[in-house]
């Protein structure tokens, strides 16, 4: 885990001035948006992506895009993607920074033009794990250089098109892995089958957003066990609507339970792939109210939070949100099945260990996620590793701590680049 830079800006984080009654307007699904990106590139036609996330990492997806010979136009609030061309051998560089969705999504698209495809980014994306996509891409046909690191910076070297084929991966590390290769295969000459070693992956909600967006675009994804396959497909999807990030909106609807009060998200749809949707059953679970309507989602919270054991295996991005709502909790809690957390934008188990207990928390970490004994809070400097999740852990925090003083607040522009005012404007 890198150190923290104490020396940047800080956001000392409101008190909640009494019981809340806020609407919050949440942005885009970055998981979903980022994969309409990768969907519309490899169609037959253009794709107007209508409410998408506009934030870093979505950014950083189009740029790549743009490199690998897409392009896009914004309208008003939507992006019309066009396909991709793949008739330039001129060499290009596709820009990571700290986006594992680019990184693990766009390497593929590369090998089916004919171009030599520089990947690198943000010191942090090169320590994030890659190896097991390289090596099921290599079994695909791709020809990559990556100085035996397994991680950027590598080449993708094009040969104007991919065989595909079957493939072994081992996805226990991340589900974008298996999503990668998914999201491609309608491209690749045979589609792709891939058979998954090293146990389940984490986030299976993330593999059925994957499948589920593939059949929107006209694929036939197929699942038998641990075994998924598509076939070639003419992709077309022209009007794409993209649903409000539920993940983003964790830190709002767990403020109504950890504050008091209420807390509207409005939009939340009646169904949802997206991990962030199980933040409804675990609030029930922890004795607060909740109600989905068709206009949204309302979250009624008393301010008493119970201990709990939870296993967030299949939805670990909540994690740094839950394990500060959980602080505040009457008794201890154990978070498990999260250890693939010490592989996102930092080791988020790590990182929440030492900020959670620098603050008064006695938080520790197990083998696979953290034990938690809910102790007094004071402030301080919450540092936050460059990752946009540990900002919005903080602002829960600060709801009822003085003085918690979150590090680089701008990170958090990786998903919600309006964060900081939106979690103003709720308690205002």
């Amino acid at each position: 885990m890198p150190e923290p830079t104490a020396s940047q800006p800080t956001w000392t984080v409101p008190v909640a001035p009494g019981r809340l009654d806020a609407t919050v307007r949440v942005p885009g699904s970055k998981s979903i948006t980022n994969r309409a990106f990768v969907l519309a590139a490899l169609a037959s036609e253009p794709t107007l992506v209508r409410a998408p996330l506009d934030s870093r990492d979505a950014r950083l997806m189009l740029g790549a895009l743009e490199a690998l010979g897409g392009g896009w136009e914004r309208r008003d609030n939507d992006v019309l993607v066009r396909p991709l061309v793949h008739g330039s051998a001129e060499p290009a560089s596709v820009v990571l920074g700290n986006a594992g969705t680019v990184a693990r999504f766009t390497p593929a698209l590369a090998g089916l033009g004919s171009a030599h495809v520089l990947f690198d980014g943000d010191e942090a994306i090169r320590r994030r794990p890659i190896a097991p996509l390289l090596a099921a891409l290599r079994e695909a046909g791709a020809d990559i250089d990556d100085a035996g690191r397994g991680a950027p910076p590598f080449t993708v070297i094009g040969h104007g098109g991919l065989p595909g084929g079957k493939v072994d991966l081992d996805s226990s590390a991340s589900s974008q892995f298996l999503s990668a290769l998914l999201l491609a295969g309608p491209a690749f000459d045979a589609g792709v089958t891939v058979r998954l070693l090293g146990g389940t992956p984490p986030s299976e909600p993330h593999i059925a957003m994957t499948l589920d967006m593939l059949r929107r675009f006209g694929a036939s994804p197929e699942r038998d066990g641990q075994e998924f396959h598509v076939g070639p497909a003419e992709l077309s999807c022209p009007d794409f609507t993209v649903e409000p990030d539920l993940s983003t909106a964790a830190p709002f609807v767990v403020a109504a339970a950890a504050a008091g009060g209420t807390v509207r998200i409005p939009g939340w749809p009646g169904y949802s792939t997206q991990p962030g949707d199980w933040l409804r059953s675990l609030l029930v679970e922890l004795g607060q109210r909740v109600e989905l309507t068709p206009d949204g989602l309302t979250v009624t919270g008393s301010g008493d939070i119970p201990g709990a054991r939870l296993d967030l295996h299949e939805v670990g991005e909540l994690t740094p949100v839950i394990a500060a709502l959980l602080c505040f909790a009457d008794g201890p809690s154990v978070i498990s099945g999260v250890a693939h957390l010490r592989g996102h934008e930092t080791d988020r188990l790590a990182a929440l260990a030492t900020e959670l207990s620098a603050l008064g928390a006695g938080v520790t970490e197990t083998a696979d996620g953290l034990a938690i004994a809910p102790a007094p809070l004071h402030g301080g400097v919450f540092h936050t590793y460059d990752d946009h999740r540990l900002v919005m852990a903080g602002a829960v925090l600060g709801l009822r701590v003085p003085g918690v003083a979150v590090e680089n607040p701008a990170t958090v522009g990786k998903t919600f680049p309006g964060f900081v005012d939106a979690w103003g404007g709720m308690l205002s």
